[in-house]
């Protein structure tokens, strides 16, 4: 059951686009996008607010006009418009609002708005963005990059799925503007999101130095107190690229204690397959492979890295993923689908491989039926290029 309620948490994550940020959540849709589908972006307060009394839930509501984010002849250097919609305000709680419209047969067409602070920076922000909007990627994220510890909730998580819509090849190339000392302040910051962990604990490895910062990942990764929920993956990648040596036999240790809770095996196994996605350069594709192959054995993850493995055209492993499928300990069903998977996907000349499928289609002809339409289903799904 637990297994179970993994996969479904895990569900959402496995849409995410293999040139994206390796370690951070899915996406949305930012505020930069935003921009380029309205056609004015206004921040300014409401007043006036009138309903319509012969149209439930219409009205009108003047709009004072601060900072025009983004400007439309329309506007022809107006300071108030009225939005045709109903917003009542509360003069107890004087807020700022950011408007998106759309312009409709010549008409305003407000269709999403954000109440920010009165002090709020999310107008300028928002300025500086579309100013950087056509650059190339680096510049562009150097300028977020900038904004990940903004104060304001809104602007920090903008800047920040900036980042999780990224191509990592970019986050790397601007390693050189990265504050190892602002980012070990994130990690060490309590109130810092846990969905975020991952993706500071990577930047470190990128800017940070092995002598200082990679003992301090370890500690982190080890201290009892924390016991990260999320982000271990890139905290395991951050270490690994500060101390290749030391971070690998940590993330070999991880991975060969049958012990080590769930959570904590699979965020090993993430940080190996990045290493094998995006960074031979620091572990080879063999040296992933050797890592991984303890995880055969334990039953309760052994599906994850057989399916790594039939990705990657590891056929030189066929007979050991082949003689798991008779052990008692392996006769989980998403197991034996994963085994009957790599079986295949491999070579047709493989002999023991013939033979095992043969068996299968004598036990349950239909089932192999059914895991062929979903492999070639798989290979007719659009992959991303993953950019090293």
């Amino acid at each position: 059951m637990n297994r179970l309620l993994f996969a479904l948490f895990l569900l959402p994550l496995a849409v995410l686009p293999a040139a994206a940020c390796p370690f951070c959540p899915q996406a949305g849709q930012t505020l930069s996008q935003e921009v380029g589908q309205a056609h004015i972006i206004l921040l300014g307060t409401l007043s006036n607010a009138k309903r319509d009394p012969n149209e439930f839930g219409s009205g009108s509501t003047d709009m004072t006009i601060e900072t025009v984010v983004k400007d439309n002849p329309f506007l022809k250097d107006k300071k108030l418009v009225t939005l045709p919609r109903y917003v009542p305000s509360d003069p107890k709680q004087p807020m700022k609002y950011l408007v998106f419209i759309e312009i409709y047969k010549d008409k305003l067409d407000p269709y999403k708005g954000e109440a920010v602070a009165v002090d709020s920076k999310i107008g300028d922000y928002l300025k500086g963005a579309i100013a950087v909007r056509e650059k190339d990627s680096p510049t562009r994220l150097k300028y977020f990059y900038d904004y990940l510890d903004s104060p304001e909730n809104a602007i920090s998580m903008d800047a920040f799925m900036e980042f999780a819509g990224a191509d990592y090849k970019d986050v790397a190339a601007i390693s050189s503007h990265m504050k190892p000392d602002t980012i070990v302040k994130w990690l060490q910051d309590p109130n810092t999101q846990p969905s975020r962990y991952g993706f500071y604990g990577s930047l470190l490895g990128h800017c940070g130095n092995g002598k200082e910062h990679g003992p301090l990942l370890r500690k982190l990764l080890e201290d009892p107190a924390k016991k990260f929920a999320s982000g271990i993956d890139g905290m395991l990648a951050g270490y690994v690229i500060l101390d290749p040596k030391e971070g690998w036999d940590f993330v070999k240790q991880l991975l060969g204690d049958e012990k080590q809770e769930f959570l904590t095996r699979y965020a090993a196994l993430r940080t190996v397959r990045f290493f094998h996605d995006y960074r031979s350069d620091v572990k080879s594709a063999d040296q992933c492979v050797e890592a991984l192959k303890p995880l055969l054995d334990q039953p309760d993850i052994a599906d994850l890295p057989i399916d790594d493995l039939r990705k990657w055209k590891r056929w030189d492993l066929a007979d050991k993923i082949i003689s798991l499928y008779g052990q008692k300990s392996h006769s989980i069903p998403i197991v034996k689908r994963s085994i009957i998977r790599f079986a295949l996907s491999a070579p047709a000349d493989n002999a023991k491989v013939a033979v095992f499928l043969k068996e299968r289609r004598a036990e349950d002809a239909d089932r192999v039926a059914e895991i062929e339409q979903l492999l070639e289903l798989e290979k007719a799904t659009p992959k991303a290029e993953v950019k090293n």
